[in-house]
This record gives structure tokens, C-alpha cells and sequence, in this order.
């Protein structure tokens, strides 16, 4: 008997979002993947968004970015509070990152993505774009194994203990950032190891859900905030634990997040606080990665790969896709 469908999209043509989301984070891979290894990560972002936003607008949603590529007056589309889709259908809050390692696709390095999370109004964090503190594990391990006011020593012997493992039976993944090397120092200590990236957060936390495949245990260490929320949606639907701290250490980042509802700046969300209910996750390979083969482009056809995720049905499902529509291929 198959899975009950329950949530926002329970009915036969809402459940359709789901395939809907995958074109959007496929459209956004294509138009990106174009640029890939051109050096010009600016172009490529606003080629991402561009085809994103287009996608979005013909959603049958009234949707509102609650995590985008900015706020208002600093990005011209997909900004913190814009309204997308055809005004007709259920409401939802929307979180994107048209173009996860701005950096990765310049250089053609690997793991570039293409994501998006849809969820019911009001269930999604509102995080300005700032850093977030951040600590990731997979499924499977006692609720509190990890802390992100405990030490890095202590979660890493918290975790070892929990997985029956000596702590350098264990890897961190961490973001590869001057900000780190106390962190990075302080993980080596224990005698884990450590897999430093150069970019993309969101895959990485997403690498710890399943560490006997990608060979990492624990996420550590402060990435940009929207990232975060996204990452936490994935977590929603496929399982794990996740705290996030956001880094509000001026008086403007203090007073963009009153904005935007945050009264508590020194507060520690779980993964549930920055997203709950029911949440789908797509995201399409830009370059190819450990989550995902990138964009390839074949005489008279592109082919994709995209993973969605959903909460309530608890699936994953890999779509491989082939595309013959000629206004993709040019562009």
C-alpha cells in the first residue's frame, strides 16, 4: 500500500510540485553549467537566478522568499521577501540558492549545485544574510550526541562514543577558511581527521547523513546562514542532527535580523526551528560532485541529475533526465 500523502501538498495536481521543483533546479543547473570554468562567478549566479525565478513564477503557489540572494536592496531578483508564483495554490515560504559554489563553477571544480527548499508559510527561518554557527550529524545516533556549545574535543568524543569508534576512526568535514584554524587545530587534537572544502556547505552537511558512502561523520564550523536553513530543510527529510547559531556581532546585522523577526540574537536553533512540517528539497548538479553528476551537454541534449527529498513521505528520489527543449540548449 503506497505511503499516505499528507501536508500542504496532499492533494493529486499539489503533489505535482514535487517534479515541478526538479525543473526549477534543473533550469538553474543548465543555465549555469554553461558558464562553468569561465572564471565568472557573478555571471553564472545571475544566469542561475534568472532561470530559477522564471521557473518560479509559473508555480501554482503564492510563495514568499523567506532565504534568497539577499535582501531587498541588494539583489535584483530572488531577494528576502519577494512573491513568486501564479497567486493561486497553497502558500509557502521558499528558500534558494540558485548557484551553491559561485566559486566551484568558475573554476569547473566540483560540487557546484543548484537548490531550493518549498515548505508551508510560516515554517522556514527568516535568516538575513549573515554567518551561522553550525554543527551537522547523520541518523541513527541518541538526540543531544552533539552540542554546538560544547567543545569540538567533546563532540567529537560524544559522537565516537555514540558510533562505538575511537575518535580518529572519525572525519570532519570544514569549510577551508582563515576563520577555521583554531577549529581545525582543535579536531586534530582529538585525532579525527579532517576533509577540508573549499565551498558548498549544504552538500557537505547533507555528505554526513551518510557517512559509510562519502567518509565523513561531522559537519563543523560557520557558514553563510541561508546555506544553513537549506541544509537544515534537507536534514527535515532525510534525517540527522543540526544546531545553528546566528552570527550577529554588529548593531546592523543585529537590527536586519529584528527586521525580519529574530528578537533573540544569541539564540540556538535545532534543525526543527529553522524548518518543520512539510518540506520538499531539490537540488540539481552544476559541476560533478560527490552528491551529484553535473550538467552534460551532448549533441541535441543536455542530461541533469537531481535529488529531491521529501519530509512527510520521508523519500529520496534520483532523477537522471534528458532534455531535447531547444530554449535550453540555447541558453
Amino acid at each position: 500500500m503506497p505511503l499516505a500523502d499528507t501536508g500542504i501538498f496532499s492533494d493529486r495536481s499539489a503533489r505535482g510540485l514535487t517534479l515541478e521543483l526538479v525543473r526549477v533546479t534543473e533550469r538553474a543547473a543548465i543555465a549555469a553549467a554553461q558558464l562553468r570554468g569561465q572564471g565568472k562567478e557573478r555571471e553564472a549566479d545571475q544566469a542561475a537566478v534568472d532561470a530559477m525565478r522564471e521557473e518560479l513564477m509559473a508555480l501554482p503557489i503564492v510563495g514568499t522568499v523567506v532565504i534568497g540572494e539577499g535582501e531587498r536592496d541588494e539583489a535584483p531578483m530572488l531577494y528576502i521577501g519577494e512573491e513568486l508564483g501564479t497567486g493561486q495554490g497553497p502558500e509557502v515560504d521558499i528558500a534558494v540558492d540558485p548557484l551553491e559554489g559561485t566559486t566551484l563553477c568558475a573554476k569547473d571544480m566540483p560540487g557546484a549545485i543548484a537548490v531550493m527548499a518549498l515548505a508551508e508559510k510560516g515554517t522556514l527561518l527568516a535568516a538575513p544574510d549573515v554567518y551561522m554557527q553550525k554543527i551537522a550529524i547523520g541518523p541513527g545516533y541518541p538526540l543531544g550526541t552533539i552540542d554546538l556549545d560544547r567543545s569540538p574535543a567533546e563532540n567529537i568524543a560524544a559522537l565516537a562514543k555514540a558510533k562505538g569508534v575511537e575518535p580518529s576512526a572519525l572525519t570532519a568535514i570544514i569549510l577551508d577558511r582563515p576563520r577555521h584554524i583554531d577549529l581545525i587545530a582543535a579536531v586534530r587534537a582529538t585525532g579525527a581527521g579532517i576533509r577540508l572544502i573549499s565551498d558548498g556547505d549544504i552538500a557537505a552537511i547533507i555528505h554526513v547523513t551518510k557517512p559509510e558512502e562519502t567518509g565523513v561523520d561531522i559537519y563543523l564550523g560557520s557558514g553563510a546562514a541561508p546555506e544553513g536553513v537549506i541544509a537544515a530543510s534537507a536534514l527535515c527529510c532525510i534525517g540527522g542532527q543540526m544546531q545553528g547559531r546566528l552570527i550577529l556581532d554588529s548593531a546592523d546585522k543585529r537590527a536586519r535580523a529584528a527586521k525580519m523577526g529574530i528578537t533573540d540574537p544569541n539564540r540556538k536553533y535545532d534543525m526543527h526551528d529553522m524548518a518543520r512540517g512539510d518540506v520538499i528539497v531539490a537540488a540539481t548538479g552544476v559541476t560533478d560532485g560527490a552528491l551529484l553528476a553535473g550538467v552534460r551537454f551532448k549533441p541535441g541534449m543536455i542530461e541533469t541529475e537531481t535529488v529531491v527529498y521529501r519530509s512527510n513521505t520521508g523519500t529520496v528520489r534520483r532523477i537522471a533526465c534528458e532534455h531535447r527543449r531547444p530554449e535550453l540548449m540555447n541558453g
